[in-house]
């Protein structure tokens, strides 16, 4: 049975940092891909970042490049990601998926996905 836990989620003020992480358990395929999608209330999902070793790192919102550093401890299957100058645009429930081989950024491209982790930044 696949399972995704994340945890880290919060409530920060502008320019605040987060670190989720997204624990994966019970998923045998390798290589695989993990990522990171978003859902702000009454806009759709939308994919964040992406790590796999087929593919290396992805950001597929520009606007959180060069704040957000996504990655991955393959010994604790565990994929993290760090989230610093956090703007309320950030306001989201962030969620983790995985799925095998090359990353995609559309949410159909994902077979499991975790429960979310809610991140609130103030202004």
């Amino acid at each position: 049975q696949v399972k995704l836990v994340e945890s880290g989620g919060g409530s920060v003020k502008a320019g605040g940092s987060l670190r989720l992480s997204c624990a994966a358990s019970g998923y045998t395929y390798s290589p695989k891909c993990m990522s990171w999608f978003r859902q702000a209330p009454g806009k759709e999902r939308e994919g964040v970042a992406s790590i796999s070793p087929v593919g290396g790192t992805t950001y597929w919102v520009d606007s959180v490049k060069g704040r957000f550093t996504i990655s991955q401890d393959n010994t604790k299957n565990t994929a993290y990601l760090q989230m610093n100058s956090l703007k309320p645009e950030d306001t989201a429930m962030y969620y983790c998926a995985v799925r095998p081989g090359y990353c995609g950024r559309r949410p159909q491209d994902y077979n499991y996905w975790g429960q979310g982790t809610q991140v609130t930044v103030s202004s």
